[in-house]
């Protein structure tokens, strides 16, 4: 990935939706270190955000406008949110959303591949399965998710024979290629991964 690419922050649905809408611009997490950086942009899912501003806060100090902004009802109901959530340092991030295409989803939906794209991608699936020192992992996943979309990461990566961790690592390489999408349940291919699963059957 390069430096100037959006990395990825996991939040959940909820989050995102009110994101997109304009309705949540505060969000509070406990880490044990903080795992975003004021200034930069990230990839929620949905669309892309910049974290604006990114303070420790004693849970003293988390206002009712807080709580509002995080899309809670109540400060109430935030503070019970973070005590169930344990014991770590309470980060509140500032956000703002960005009104510009994802990078990655514009590579997935983009299926014009050329012959040079398609050794392009070749190149790339060879080497990671030689790093992954399992040949034919990522034919076989793309494979899988071609037959299988919507369905749990689990049940996909039983069929496969390995860890869920490892599966999911995985799918997350081809998802950095454009070749996978993530939903809300398992994968499907992007527009781009199903046309060079096509291509690739068409010339084995």
């Amino acid at each position: 990935m390069s430096r100037d690419e959006p990395e990825a922050v996991l939040f959940e649905r909820r989050l995102r939706e009110g994101i997109r809408d304009g309705t949540i611009t505060v969000a509070f997490r406990r880490w044990r270190r903080r795992q975003v950086v004021a200034g930069r942009r990230y990839r929620t899912g949905d669309g892309l955000v910049e974290v604006e501003a990114v303070d420790l806060v004693h849970a003293r100090s988390i206002t009712d406008q807080d709580a509002r902004s995080a899309g809670y009802s109540s400060l109430d109901q935030l503070l019970h949110d973070l005590h169930d959530s344990g014991e770590q340092p309470i980060y509140r991030l500032r956000l703002r959303r960005v009104d510009e295409a994802d990078p990655r989803r514009q590579l997935a939906e983009n299926d014009r591949l050329t012959a040079s794209d398609v050794r392009d991608i070749d190149r790339t699936l060879d080497r990671l399965d030689r790093a992954a020192g399992a040949m034919g992992w990522t034919g076989a996943a793309l494979t899988l998710i071609a037959a299988h979309p919507g369905v749990r990461a689990a049940d996909l990566a039983a069929r496969l024979g390995c860890e869920v961790l490892a599966f999911k690592a995985n799918v997350r390489k081809l998802k950095e290629l454009g070749l996978t999408i993530s939903l809300e349940v398992g994968y499907r291919l992007s527009p781009r991964g199903r046309e060079y699963l096509r291509r690739a059957r068409r010339t084995s």
